[in-house]
Formats: C-alpha cells, sequence, structure tokens
C-alpha cells in the first residue's frame, strides 16, 4: 500500500543503461545532450518501449570537426559490444553520385557484375556483432551531407519502416539498430559565434551561446534536408565547440588509454609513465586548433609520446616495473623522458593509474 499515490521518479535509469551513461560520460567529454539521447534510446530498446517498425533511434548529429560525433558512437559500441568496429560506418563521400548506390545494396539480377557485387548494407553485416545477449546493431551515415538524393531516398525508407531492399530483392531489417546520421552543416556559423584560444573562449554566457549554436545547427540542418527527412528523425542533437577544459580532459583520457594499452599488451614490458604540465601543453598545442578541434590530439599523442616510449621498450632502456616521466624541453622543442622509479610492483602500477586519470606530476 506504501506505492499508492507516491511520486514516481522518471529519471531514473536501469542498471545497464545507467552503466552505459557512465561509461560514456568517462569516455566523451562536454556532450551531455548527446549522451542522454543514446541512453534513452538504449533504455527505451532494453524495456522494448521503442517504436514497433522502426529503428531504435535515429539520431542526426551536427557540430564542428573534432567535436566528438564519430567518437560517441564508436564509443557506445565499444562499452555495449566491446568493439569499436561494430559500427557499420558508411562515408557518404563515397556515394555523391546516384550510381554508387550499387555499392550499398548491390547491383540487380542481369546486370553485369551482379554475382561479384557484395551490398555494404546487407543483415549479415549489421549482424556481426550481434549476440543472444544483445540483439543490437550501430549503423553510422558518416558527413550525410555529402550524399546523392538516391542515397537520402535510400534513407527515408530505413529512418520510416526500418528495411531497405536490396539489388536482388532481399530484405533488410534496422528494427534493431541504433541509426547514427552525422554532419557539419552549419559549423563555420557555430565557429563564428565563438572565438578561441587554444579554447573556445566565448564573450557570450555559456547557456546563452550554446543555445545560438544548436539553432545555426538545426537551421543550417533545415536548409539542407527536406522536412519529411527531418521529420523521421528522432534527435537532432549539436554538438557543443569544446573549450581549454574539455580539451584537457580529453587529453587525460587519451593517455589513460595509451596506459591500459601498455598494461594490455602481451609484447610489451608493463610500466607506468607521468606526463609533466608542460608536456600535456605541448601535445594540447600540437593536437588541437580552430578549424580541426581534437581530431588530431591522438595522432599528436602517437607521434610524440607514444613512438618515443616503443623505442625506449625496443632499445631495452625501459624495463618491467619501471615509472618513466614525460617532460617538454622548451629549448629543442622536443619531449624528454627520464626514469623517475625501478622495480614497481604491478599493484603499485596499476594503483597509480587508477588513482591518476591524468598520469600527471608536477611540472
Amino acid at each position: 500500500m506504501a506505492r499508492l499515490s507516491a511520486p514516481l521518479d522518471t529519471t531514473n535509469l536501469g542498471c545497464e543503461a545507467r552503466l552505459l551513461e557512465t561509461g560514456l560520460r568517462r569516455l566523451i567529454v562536454g556532450q551531455d545532450e548527446a549522451i542522454a539521447q543514446i541512453v534513452n534510446g538504449y533504455q527505451m530498446f532494453l524495456t522494448g518501449m521503442h517504436a514497433p517498425g522502426r529503428p531504435v533511434g535515429n539520431f542526426l548529429f551536427l557540430g564542428p570537426t573534432g567535436s566528438g560525433k564519430t567518437r560517441i558512437v564508436e564509443a557506445t559500441a565499444e562499452i555495449l559490444v566491446g568493439c569499436a568496429r561494430a559500427v557499420v560506418t558508411i562515408d557518404c563521400g563515397e556515394f555523391q553520385h546516384s550510381h554508387e548506390i550499387a555499392k550499398l545494396i548491390g547491383s540487380p539480377p542481369g546486370y553485369l557484375g551482379h554475382r561479384e557485387t557484395h551490398p555494404m548494407l546487407s543483415q549479415e553485416t549489421l549482424n556481426q556483432f550481434t549476440s543472444e545477449k544483445l540483439d543490437l546493431s550501430f549503423v553510422l551515415f558518416d558527413e550525410i551531407e555529402k550524399a546523392s538524393d538516391a542515397l537520402w531516398n535510400l534513407l527515408l525508407g530505413i529512418l520510416d519502416k526500418a528495411t531497405l531492399t536490396l539489388g536482388d530483392g532481399r530484405k533488410v531489417d534496422f528494427s534493431k539498430s541504433l541509426i547514427f546520421l552525422t554532419s557539419n552543416l552549419g559549423a563555420s556559423n557555430m565557429s563564428a559565434l565563438t572565438t578561441r584560444g587554444l579554447g573556445f573562449v566565448s564573450p557570450d554566457p555559456g547557456a546563452r551561446l550554446n543555445e545560438k549554436i544548436a539553432q545555426a545547427g538545426v537551421e543550417a540542418a533545415r536548409r539542407k534536408f527536406t522536412p519529411e527527412f527531418i521529420n523521421r528523425l528522432d534527435k537532432i542533437v549539436v554538438f557543443r565547440s569544446l573549450g581549454d577544459a574539455e580539451l584537457r580532459r580529453i587529453l587525460d583520457i587519451e593517455l589513460g588509454l595509451v596506459q591500459e594499452r601498455i598494461f594490455q599488451s602481451p609484447s610489451t614490458k608493463p610500466f607506468v609513465f607521468s606526463v609533466t604540465a608542460a608536456a600535456k601543453d605541448y601535445l594540447l598545442r600540437e593536437g588541437t586548433d580552430v578549424k580541426y578541434g581534437a581530431r588530431h590530439l591522438k595522432r599528436a599523442i602517437e607521434r610524440t609520446l607514444v613512438q618515443p616510449m616503443s623505442n625506449l621498450i625496443a632499445s631495452g632502456q625501459v624495463q618491467t616495473g619501471d615509472w618513466l616521466r614525460a617532460d617538454f624541453d622548451s629549448a629543442t622543442t622536443r619531449m624528454t623522458f627520464s626514469l623517475q622509479a625501478e622495480n614497481v610492483s604491478p599493484f603499485a602500477m596499476a594503483e597509480a593509474a587508477r588513482t591518476s586519470p591524468a598520469l600527471s606530476v608536477a611540472a
């Protein structure tokens, strides 16, 4: 009887959806609305409450390059099925002409090369990473604004009826798929609303600025896409430009992933590394800029941190249980490396990595 007439909390999530939310917040910085939409769609799928005869979710992600649109889709697949390659990715830049649609759906019978043309969006492709535990697939149409009208017409059927007819007449079922579309539409207008040093520093208060950025993105999408296309989307999410604080958090996440790689690699001697504040500033200068956001940050880390550490491992200068310190020498404008400790126990290494996600030390 105590439950009767008591107010219920609709913001609570189930255990599995909460785990997805926690994982996404650990990997994705500054995009709370996108995380909420994905988690809500997943929760509806788990409870069987998503609309029948339609995909689990149809999401259009807008925003500047390097703000995390593709990364959040890959992170969702990593968390739910353990592999970013589970995302079926369609690069829409490869489908700017109508005849190229044959690569997606295969050629009809009677056409030259019919038997040799294997459709990219077959049921087998969608189900490659599904299992009895999670019968859910992830499909990403990247840079959708570059696609031809023929691809948009195919998408109308997928987004509305969760069905695609291949060239040979077979049907592909998308009713257990999360559909993501990404676009840079309106990115120039969004960037014009902000000014940036290392990150984005706005003269406008944050909430009002984000509202203006979102409005600019949605208006650009409505100018580009037809009303019937827009009406088939569950949500248009405009990704925020990343500020200095967000970029630094992303750097910490990427450094943590490098440490995980060291621990998990069967051919690498386990060791821990720390990065000084000066070295972090250097990595941010090398890996971020106004035009591309954080897109090149991974590349900068691989080039200036991972590759030198690989040489230290190969040459025997780093051994199991070592504690390595990475710094930046302003005189030579290069990263420097020194040994801070030896014979660190496995427990101490794991604890150091766990308690210091930023992997940082004083400059």
